[in-house]
C-alpha cells in the first residue's frame, strides 16, 4: 500500500517546510480504484468538479465546470495539485479575493477546538496547553467524566462540521496549512484526530480500534467550494486514518478498511457552494418559449434561488450527505439541517 506522504518540499530552502505529495507517489497511484472514489460526488453520483478557472491553461477538461478525473489530477500532467502553501503569490491573491480563501495557522485552530472541547468537558487542558503561537501535548490518557453522555465513546460520536473547509485543518493537522511544517502524530490537534488519539488509547484491539474509528469518521463533515481543496481535504482524512493506525499497530489497515473509510469520507467531505447549499455552479438559465403579439418568443430566466437570494428557491442540486446515527444509515440534504426543504 503506499502511503501519502509528507516530504521535505526540495523547491524551498528551509528544512522545516514540507510538501504534501498529490503526485505518483500518494496514495492514490498505488490504487487507481481508491482515488477514483475519492474523487466521487455523492449528490451528482460523477465526479467533483474543480470548481475553479485556475487549471484552464492546461487546456480540455480542465474547465471550472468539469469534472476532476484520475488522469486529470495526476497521471497527465505529475505535480498538478499542490496545498495553498506551495500556490504562487498570484494565485493565493486571486483565490482570496475570487473565493474568499483564507487558511489559519494550526496553533489559531487548536485555540478553537480547544474552546469546543472545553466546552463538551466542562473543563480546560484536555489535550494539550496552549503556548505562544504553539501548544504542549499532554501526554496522559483523557479522563472522561462517569455520566450518562459523557463517556469515551459518546466523544469519539459526538458530531463536528468545519465549513468551507479547504484542506480541512481544523479536522486533521498533518501539516501547518500555513507554514507547510509537519505536524507528529502525537501531537496533532485537529477535531478528527483528537477523536482517534481517544479511540487508540481505550481500544487495544484491531477489531474495536477499525470499529471506533469509523464511528469517529462519520461523526466529522466538512464542505468545500474548490475540487482542488476538497481532494487534498479527502486525502488528509484517508492518510490521517492510515498514520493512527500504523500508530497504534506498526503496520498499515488492510486495503478494505481503506475502501470503507474513503467511502464515509466521501459522503461526509463534499463540495458545495455554501451560500446555496447546492453543487457548485449547478444552478442554470432556462429558456422558456411563450407566446405573445409577435408569435413565439424566448424568455431568459435565472435561477430563482440567485435572483432572489433565497437559499430554499435555487434550481441547482441541492447537496446531499449521509445521516450515520441511527442502526441505518439514511441520506439527507444539507438544506434540510438548515431547516429546508428535506
Amino acid at each position: 500500500m503506499g502511503e501519502l506522504m509528507i516530504q521535505p518540499n526540495s523547491r524551498s530552502e528551509s528544512p522545516n517546510i514540507f510538501e504534501v505529495e498529490i503526485t505518483q507517489k500518494a496514495i492514490f497511484h498505488y490504487n487507481r480504484e481508491l482515488m477514483g472514489l475519492l474523487l466521487r460526488d455523492r449528490t451528482t453520483e460523477k465526479n467533483i468538479i474543480w470548481a475553479t478557472n485556475e487549471y484552464e491553461q492546461y487546456g480540455y477538461g480542465y474547465e471550472e465546470s468539469d469534472e476532476i478525473t484520475v488522469d486529470l489530477a495526476v497521471m497527465r500532467n505529475g505535480n498538478l495539485i499542490y496545498p495553498r502553501i506551495f500556490k504562487t503569490l498570484d494565485t493565493k491573491y486571486d483565490r482570496t479575493r475570487n473565493k474568499a480563501e483564507v487558511f489559519t495557522p494550526s496553533w489559531i485552530c487548536n485555540q478553537q477546538n480547544n474552546l469546543v472541547d472545553r466546552q463538551w468537558f466542562g473543563r480546560e487542558y484536555i489535550f494539550n496547553t496552549e503556548t505562544d503561537q504553539g501548544w504542549k501535548t499532554i501526554p496522559e490518557p483523557v479522563e472522561f467524566a462517569r455520566k450518562k453522555g459523557k463517556g469515551w465513546k459518546d466523544y469519539v460520536c459526538a458530531q463536528r462540521m468545519e465549513i468551507t473547509c479547504g484542506e480541512a485543518p481544523y479536522l486533521v493537522s498533518r501539516y501547518d496549512t500555513v507554514t507547510g511544517e509537519k505536524i507528529p502524530v502525537k501531537d496533532r490537534i485537529g477535531l478528527l484526530d483528537r477523536k482517534l488519539r481517544v479511540v487508540s488509547e481505550n481500544c487495544h484491539t484491531e477489531e474495536k480500534w477499525l470499529r471506533f474509528a469509523r464511528k469517529a469518521f462519520q461523526s466529522v463533515y466538512g464542505f468545500e467550494f474548490q475540487g482542488d481543496n476538497l481532494l487534498i481535504a479527502r486525502i488528509n482524512l484517508l492518510s490521517t486514518f492510515v498514520e493512527f493506525f500504523m500508530s497504534k499497530f506498526t503496520k498499515p489497515p488492510a486495503d478494505h478498511w481503506l475502501r470503507i473509510i474513503a467511502d464515509v469520507i466521501t459522503w461526509n467531505i463534499w463540495q458545495m457552494d455554501g451560500l446555496k447549499a447546492v453543487v457548485p455552479l449547478s444552478c442554470r438559465v432556462e429558456h422558456q418559449e411563450q407566446m405573445s403579439l409577435y408569435g413565439v418568443e424566448t424568455v431568459v430566466k435565472e435561477c430563482p434561488g440567485c435572483q432572489l437570494r433565497d437559499i430554499r428557491r435555487h434550481n441547482g442540486q441541492y447537496c446531499q450527505i449521509m445521516d450515520w446515527s441511527g442502526k441505518r444509515r439514511k441520506r439527507m440534504t444539507y438544506l434540510s439541517l438548515l431547516g429546508g426543504e428535506n
